[in-house]
């Protein structure tokens, strides 16, 4: 990968990792209801989970999704339902002591990196990157790029998160908590049209 290629690929990470999407606005809605540190394993979670899909990606897993568009088609639905699920369980939410939401505590770092491989977002990020950055991608150039995104992909996501915790006081009064997890999971739902508008 040439310089200028690195560089392209270095800020096609950063945007598409700071803007929204079901993992950002899940750690937004995290850092509010659990606060920051709380927060830490979703975050390495979807770290460790998204660069083992660039990975796959890198090493030919698209390319059986092109062979096979029925297993591609498969695999999106079911991201579909779990987001509608997720955004189900944070719309009920209520204020710290309240809701079904709460037993559970925030998404550990498991079900992050699981969740990527279910994300709607994730998979078109990943496919983006190997065919518009990279011909003929080698071992090399596939566990380089995984890092490099791993590595400008963590701080971004931890904005989010930081971002929700600061909220954390301001959303302990009154209803505020609870319409904005309503709000939360409205937008996680949004966040699945870019998926069906290509179905």
């Amino acid at each position: 990968m040439t310089p200028e290629l690195l560089l392209a690929f270095a800020l096609f990470a950063v945007v598409s990792s700071i803007t929204p999407g079901p993992n950002n606005l899940m750690l937004l809605a995290s850092g509010v209801n659990f606060g920051f540190r709380a927060t830490v394993p979703h975050i390495l979670g979807i770290g460790t989970g998204f660069a083992a899909l660039l990975l796959a990606v890198g090493w030919g897993l698209a390319a059986l999704f092109v062979r096979w568009p029925v297993a591609h088609a498969v695999l999106q639905w079911v991201g579909a339902a779990y987001l509608l699920w997720l955004a189900w369980r944070l719309a009920r939410a209520g204020a710290p002591a309240e809701g079904p939401a709460r037993a559970g505590g925030p998404l550990g770092f498991w079900g992050a990196a699981a969740f990527q491989w279910v994300n709607p977002k994730a998979w078109i990020m990943g496919v983006t990157a190997f065919t518009t950055y990279v011909q003929t991608p080698s071992t090399g150039t596939v566990v380089a790029m995984a890092a490099l995104f791993a590595l400008l992909n963590l701080p971004c996501l931890s904005v989010w998160a930081l971002l929700g915790s600061r909220l954390r006081g301001w959303m302990a009064v009154g209803r505020r908590q609870r319409a904005f997890n309503a709000l939360m999971g409205a937008l996680l739902v949004l966040s699945l049209w870019p998926m069906l508008r290509q179905t």
